[in-house]
């Protein structure tokens, strides 16, 4: 049985080419994108703001510790592409190269301050 480990996984990209009903449906939706909506989930939770120019996904990814950070952000990268594909009531959203960063859960140090 392979080691399964839990990574926190942030992608970034900008959007590019946005139709004006794309655009729209962005802009009523912007409300619901904002700072204080974000979350790291499987589903994952999308920030972007009014300028629509750069947008995030905060993504919880599960993978076998063996196939490294690697294999999480590509996952993770997957799932943003589909999202944005169908965002905006299935419009879609038009977007550039993505690019993501991965937080290994399970190796990380956690420094608690003596009392």
């Amino acid at each position: 049985m392979t080691t399964q480990h839990t990574y926190r996984v942030i992608v970034r990209g900008t959007f590019q080419d946005l139709t004006d009903e794309a655009r729209a449906r962005l802009l009523e939706e912007v409300e619901d994108h904002g700072l204080s909506r974000m979350r790291f989930t499987p589903e994952g939770s999308l920030t972007y703001d009014r300028a629509l120019k750069h947008f995030s996904f905060r993504f919880t990814v599960v993978s076998d510790a063996a196939d490294g950070e690697e294999m999480a952000a590509a996952l993770a990268e997957d799932r943003a592409q589909t999202a944005l594909k169908a965002l905006g009531g299935g419009v879609g959203a038009g977007f550039g190269e993505l690019r993501s960063s991965v937080t290994d859960l399970d190796t990380m140090k956690i420094n608690r301050k003596g009392r």
